[in-house]
């Protein structure tokens, strides 16, 4: 019985580890977008942040209708964090949001 899961996870290993860095990366991007992650984005005007967007699960990149081409912005969907204290509080809205190639911005795993 234990031969029977062994195998399977063995052949897994072995295959991933056969993998080069680059698709285990898409791999590993792969997963997280189907599991979803905590994610927090900020966008930043200078040195001070001006908007925070909490439960963010992924943040997709737009492609062209025609040319099937990657356009200069981003986008995603997100709990706006209008007081910027890193809560989703009553009254914060989940919102669809773009932010362009030119901006800066930061997006990271929520430490909370």
């Amino acid at each position: 019985m234990k031969l029977r899961t062994l195998f399977p996870a063995l052949a897994a290993l072995a295959l991933l580890a056969s993998c080069t860095q680059e698709q285990q990366n898409k791999l590993g991007r792969d997963v997280q977008n189907w599991t979803g992650t905590n994610g927090v984005l900020e966008v930043y005007a200078g040195d001070k942040v001006v908007r925070r967007f909490l439960k963010v699960d992924k943040l997709s990149t737009a492609l062209g209708t025609d040319d099937n081409a990657p356009r200069s912005y981003r986008y995603g969907w997100g709990v706006l964090d209008e007081n910027l204290n890193f809560q989703a509080d009553p009254g914060e809205k989940r919102v669809y949001f773009e932010i362009g190639g030119f901006g800066t911005y930061v997006f990271f795993e929520n430490p909370r």
